[in-house]
């Protein structure tokens, strides 16, 4: 799995840390989402496509090819 977030469409709402903290953070300063691993390891693949459903801006896409 390859994760790539568009910080751009990121609204700051937090979901996607709250479902895979290991894999999402937010900047201190407007809280936009921050990658922290571009291929997350098997057993978070869960959790972050759980992230990418729950994103109300869609900004996380995920390849699974």
């Amino acid at each position: 799995m390859k994760v790539a977030v568009d910080q751009d469409r990121c609204v700051g709402s937090g979901q996607c840390v709250l479902m895979a903290p290991d894999e999402f953070d937010q900047r201190d300063e407007d809280g936009i989402v921050v990658l922290l691993d571009e291929f997350p390891p098997t057993e978070l693949h869960d959790d972050v496509r759980q992230a990418a459903r729950v994103c109300p801006a869609l900004a996380i896409e995920l390849d699974e090819s």
